[in-house]
């Protein structure tokens, strides 16, 4: 939104400051979602190989060891 430079309107000049803000906060908010976007995707795909890491993966024979000797 460009308003006329030439005027001396104190609204058109809060107009300009108002559209330069917005315009400076579509930059930051714009440079957030990037970080959002490459962050995001590694910390759940680190999660889920946590998830999995935790697993009970033991075998059948280790599990049935584990019920006799520990009674």
């Amino acid at each position: 939104m460009v308003l006329p430079e030439d005027s001396n309107n104190a609204i058109v000049d809060a107009l300009n400051k108002i559209n330069e803000s917005l315009e400076e906060n579509n930059q930051v908010l714009s440079r957030i979602l990037n970080h959002y976007d490459s962050v995001v995707p590694v910390m759940k795909k680190n999660q889920e190989a946590v998830a999995l890491a935790n697993e009970d993966n033991r075998s059948t024979l280790d599990k049935m060891y584990e019920t006799v000797f520990n009674n």
